[in-house]
């Protein structure tokens, strides 16, 4: 956009040669031109139904809506170096409910005095101030948490809501609140579970289902910002997507098929492509089996 917008202030002074504050004129109606040039070109590409699909990460870097955590997703969020050798957020649990605590990372990311607690739902280490490694992840004894426990508790939750203000990422789910993935789903049952529902008790939002191969997975754990609500990626929402991501098809009658009959080995291998970067990479959990 810089070159455009240079290219275009030179020539309109050499054609008109303008000086002084004119020039200034130039430079700015340059500027706007520029502007509307590199934007009219840019709309993203996911507006258009038959578009190929980009890989989801292309899509601008914009903070999450609340989204839902696994145990494993959460821990990541220890506060430690990743692979690129950059500083990780540091997120917390509490009662699951997760905060973005790295604002106070000399407290609870590495080396800091509260660092046993980052990446874990500690609802009942902190309401007993206790450091013991057998209250980190323990859902269920905050329901058997005493009085003055529950009160300390809330406490916490009240301190870092509107004292330290650390934002809220969403809720941790204990693994056995997430739906088995053994389980037989049809395609009314995916249906049910576009995003836009109520969300079930003590999730951060509702489930998003989709299809891929013989698993569904459950994206909300992560994939808000692609596959929610007015989202790039919401058309695959409730649906079987194995033919749409197999041929990268934003196309209704790729999205509206389950038929894998006439793909070719590469789109069937991109298909597998797509399954593996869901389990492993993005760490959606599998929350039942497609009907065949």
């Amino acid at each position: 956009m810089l070159d455009i917008v240079n290219q275009l202030s030179n020539y309109l002074d050499n054609l008109i040669g303008i000086k002084g504050s004119l020039g200034y004129i130039c430079i700015i109606v340059a500027i706007m031109i520029g502007h509307n040039m590199a934007n009219s070109s840019s709309s993203s590409p996911h507006d258009k139904t038959t578009d190929v699909i980009n890989n989801e990460d292309d899509d601008e870097d914009e903070p999450d809506p609340p989204r839902n955590f696994t145990v494993k997703q959460l821990a990541y969020f220890d506060g430690k170096k990743d692979k690129d050798g950059e500083d990780k957020p540091v997120y917390l649990a509490l009662d699951g409910t997760v905060f973005d605590v790295s604002g106070g990372r000399k407290f609870y990311g590495p080396d800091g005095p509260y660092e046993v607690f980052a990446g874990h739902e500690c609802g009942v280490s902190l309401a007993k101030m206790s450091f013991d490694s057998e209250h980190l992840n323990d859902f269920d004894g905050v329901q058997d948490l005493r009085h003055g426990e529950k009160i300390e508790l809330e406490n916490w939750v009240e301190k870092f809501t509107y004292y330290r203000s650390y934002p809220i990422m969403g809720s941790v789910i204990p693994d056995d609140k997430i739906p088995k993935s053994d389980r037989i789903l049809s395609k009314e049952d995916l249906a049910l579970h576009k995003g836009t529902e109520e969300k079930p008790k003590h999730y951060g939002t509702a489930p998003i289902y989709i299809g891929a191969g013989t698993h569904v997975f459950d994206v909300s754990f992560g994939g808000m910002l692609f596959y929610g609500p007015g989202c790039s990626y919401h058309r695959f929402a409730g649906r079987d997507a194995s033919r749409a991501l197999a041929k990268m098809s934003f196309n209704p009658e790729d999205v509206d098929s389950n038929d894998l009959s006439d793909l070719s080995e590469k789109q069937l291998k991109t298909m597998e492509d797509w399954i593996k970067t869901f389990k492993e990479r993005k760490e959606y959990p599998i929350v039942g089996r497609l009907e065949k």
